[in-house]
């Protein structure tokens, strides 16, 4: 089996003479050695007057599923049927016999991925588990295949004869396959923890700042890759005063006089009353409706979708470029409907979809967004922003403007706030020379007034990438904006046109819900690059966060994590390029340890936050240094230093990469520049395919998602056209040969060096599956050292659960493989046959 999970202590450990096993007498032979009883925990007699053990039942497994957490826990003692019972070391253990259950449990610490059996002598009834995972064994023996790092195993034990006759013995397979155990509890990070923890997926605070919805998501062997999410109401004391459990509630929304809140579950659209906690079904059969919002205490707004009919056809005749989406002949309307009768009333019609953007029930407006054509050819389709006056009978809509970028509109008042790229309304709010085009996924804030008829850039002096926008009653915004490497919180006053931040205490703003008092409450959760995920409260007038739930104490105790240093350099071109150093625990800086570099290189940078897709503080744990660095072209920065990302496609990105991994090089003489590996994905997977033809700097790359061929991608890819329209702006195949081209990896695949293991989704539609298959065609021809990992059924990301703990155990065991000369984790993985 593959275990994903690490505990690795700091504690001085007490090492059986097995650990020392390392004489060379003894290679490729494995001799079994009992595991000391001192480093072995003991409870028991759990249940001590039980008549039948759970081996004896139908419910052995349920039973024992359901004690297994306790036994997990680090504590001192144990409260069973109102007993209290201590762990004590097993050699302390005296009785012959006990009545109940026993459990055992023990740390053991691989330096490097290690494989043996482990053999439970004097116990007739068992089951044992490693990291929690339950394991199969052929009389009572157990095969393990475990990962550099620490790892928990527990063994609830029901039949014992003589507890003087028990031992728990391992033997290696080979002589390089040595453990160490021990009682220590520290532990190192962990692939389970970062997947598993609990976090905040949604949440929604009232209108009157009093109450709270939050909704907390984890897994857990038992459910696999099913998340396990519970929601809560809370009041301002914390307390719980409403829980969904099994069926979860969307559309969450509060109505503005507070009394009442509507979400959509198993298909109804339900009110509950705040006060009685009584509930009403408002409509049913609301399939393809979202977006709910009170419109007024008596009516809801939300968007309904209706797909056409399956397509039973043989062929399909495209209409345009959009075809490609899954989605793209759904059709979306505005709709409002009646709370008192469940009566709904269509606001918009037509062929083309309207988007809901805003409304103001004191005037009877509605502000809708749609595109001007069904299916366009434009690289970025035209947006057409309408104000819809619902309280006139006659529907009068206004046209306020057609524009080329546009992400997200607001009222402020009688004005208008629009996030959108620098080339909104020709280039209103552009910071740049003349010479330099935009890039338009750095997001700015704009003002329209008169009906749209003029507008004023709000951001143009502001380096922060402007994303989500709320706006409070007062007409100040509350915009979600990227900045540098971290997602911050910032305050627009309209009165005084100035940006101030928000202080939530976090590198990375997850989300975020506000209240409409007069002083406004903002509930938030993030993370930073060095702790998990936490839930604030912060008052605006005070700038002040207070936290009211901490995932550390819960998910994360007795654990190690990196530490972390800031590494900035500057470039041959005079920028200072930032980036971030993470280090393996107890960092010995007189030896030689083998780096990581990663990076993304697309239009945004690698964020901080403490859990992702990518676990730096996994890799860190892994003995990894693990350097993360921001390269030229990602928005955050400022617009000179994204707009580098235009028609450039790695034409900067890579030397920063080659010069910063060269600068860290000599900031940390502890790397080994000889066992130094890079890897990103998607833009991040094109660079490394693209670093492989032109550096040997890397001894190791993975690409996952990358583009090997611009055109391909461009022609291809879901999104590749419209992406297209700004990393390559303006050029084309027929007009820019030369870009599309040399500026692709797989042209220049005769360059490589480089180890490369190719990593990518069957079903990803955004960089389809091809672009790794053109490079793997390309080096498997020339005779490279080329690897190739699809994983069934996934697209661009890898969410399940079992699929990206063998993603991560894939990456780390490649990377084991050439630059720690220790093959034997990928050979398990994926031996040969």
């Amino acid at each position: 089996m593959n275990y994903s999970s690490a505990w690795r202590g700091t504690a001085p450990r007490l090492t059986t003479a097995l650990a020392m096993l390392t004489l060379s007498t003894l290679s490729n032979v494995a001799l079994a050695a009992p595991i000391n009883k001192s480093d072995i925990k003991f409870i028991g007699p759990l249940g001590a007057d039980m008549q039948l053990k759970p081996y004896q039942t139908e419910h052995q497994d349920a039973i024992i599923n359901s004690l297994l957490p306790s036994i997990q826990q680090p504590t001192t003692s144990i409260t069973v049927f109102g007993e209290k019972l201590k762990w004590q070391n097993l050699d302390k253990v005296n009785a012959l016999t006990l009545g109940g259950l026993q459990a055992l449990k023990f740390s053991t610490h691989a330096e490097r991925f290690s494989q043996g059996t482990l053999t439970l002598k004097g116990i007739e009834e068992a089951q044992l588990f490693i990291n929690g995972e339950k394991q199969t064994a052929k009389k009572q023996s157990y095969e393990l295949a475990l990962p550099q790092g620490d790892h928990q195993i527990v063994i609830i034990a029901e039949q014992v004869a003589n507890w003087h006759d028990v031992e728990v013995d391992f033997s290696p397979n080979t002589d390089i396959d040595t453990l160490t155990f021990s009682t220590t509890e520290q532990h190192g990070l962990s692939a389970k923890q970062l997947f598993d923890a609990t976090t905040v997926s949604a949440l929604s605070i009232s209108p009157d700042g009093k109450h709270y919805l939050v909704a907390k998501r984890h897994y857990q062997d038992s459910t696999g890759n099913q998340a396990n999410v519970i929601t809560e109401l809370k009041n301002d004391d914390q307390q719980t005063i409403y829980r969904f459990e099994s069926g979860q509630p969307s559309n969450i929304i509060w109505s503005p006089d507070n009394n009442y809140l509507v979400y959509l579950l198993d298909g109804k659209l339900t009110q509950l009353n705040r006060k009685t906690l009584n509930l009403k079904v408002i409509a049913n059969n609301l399939e393809g409706a979202s977006s709910f919002a009170y419109y007024d205490n008596n009516s809801l707004i939300f968007s309904w979708s209706k797909s056409p009919t399956a397509d039973s056809s043989l062929t399909k005749h495209y209409r345009g470029l959009q075809d490609r989406w899954s989605y793209a002949r759904t059709t979306s309307q505005a709709y409002l409907l009646d709370i008192n009768t469940g009566l709904s009333k269509p606001l918009s019609q037509g062929p083309l979809s309207h988007s809901i953007e805003d409304f103001n029930n004191k005037r009877g407006t509605v502000l809708l967004s749609r595109g001007t054509e069904a299916m366009q050819a434009a690289t970025h389709p035209t947006t057409e922003l309408i104000e819809l006056n619902i309280a006139n009978a006659n529907r009068n809509s206004t046209v306020l403007g057609q524009f080329a970028t546009f992400n997200q509109a607001k009222y402020s008042g009688d004005d208008i706030y629009v996030t959108a790229g620098p080339d909104f309304k020709e280039g209103l709010g552009r910071n740049l020379p003349e010479n330099m085009l935009a890039n338009n996924y750095d997001g700015q804030l704009y003002l329209l007034t008169d009906n749209g008829k003029n507008a004023a850039p709000l951001s143009r002096e502001f380096d922060p990438a402007i994303g989500q926008l709320e706006v409070l009653p007062n007409g100040d915004a509350i915009v979600k904006v990227t900045e540098q490497d971290t997602i911050a919180l910032y305050l627009y006053d309209k009165s005084k046109q100035h940006f101030s931040k928000l202080n939530t205490g976090f590198d990375v703003v997850e989300q975020f819900s506000y209240s409409t008092t007069r002083s406004p409450a903002i509930l938030v959760s993030g993370s930073n690059a060095s702790s998990p995920q936490q839930l604030k409260q912060l008052t605006i007038s005070k700038n002040k966060a207070t936290t009211l739930w901490d995932s550390q104490p819960q998910e994360y105790a007795n654990t190690n994590i990196a530490s972390l240093e800031e590494f900035n350099f500057t470039n041959t071109a005079g920028t200072e390029i930032k980036g971030r150093v993470y280090f393996p625990s107890n960092l010995d800086k007189n030896k030689q340890y083998p780096a990581l570099v990663y990076y993304y290189g697309g239009t945004s940078p690698v964020t901080r936050g403490f859990t992702g897709r990518y676990p730096f503080n996994l890799w860190a744990e892994h003995g990894y240094v693990v350097y993360v660095v921001q390269p030229t072209g990602a928005t955050g920065f400022g617009q000179q230093f994204s707009a580098k990302h235009v028609n450039a496609w790695g034409q900067y990105t890579a030397d920063d990469i080659m010069q910063g991994t060269q600068a860290l090089l000599k900031q940390y003489p502890f790397i080994d520049k000889q066992r130094l590996g890079n890897l990103g994905a998607s833009y991040g997977g094109f660079m490394t395919m693209l670093l492989t033809t032109k550096t040997d700097m890397f001894s190791a790359s993975i690409a996952h998602a990358g583009i090997s061929n611009i055109t391909s991608y461009w022609g291809q890819g879901w999104w590749g056209y419209l992406y297209s329209g700004e990393a390559s702006k303006n050029s084309y195949p027929w007009n820019n040969s030369k870009l599309y081209s040399q500026h692709s990896p797989v042209f220049h695949a005769d360059k490589v060096t480089t180890p490369l293991l190719l990593l990518h989704g069957d079903a990803d539609t955004n960089v389809p599956v091809g672009e790794s298959h053109n490079m793997y065609t390309a080096l498997k021809l020339l005779g490279k050292d080329v690897e190739l990992i699809e994983y069934k059924g996934a697209d661009h990301q890898i969410f399940a659960r079992d699929q990206r703990f063998n993603w991560w155990d894939t990456m780390l065991a490649y990377f084991d493989k050439h630059l720690k000369e220790q093959p034997q984790w990928w050979q398990y993985l994926y031996p040969e046959k």
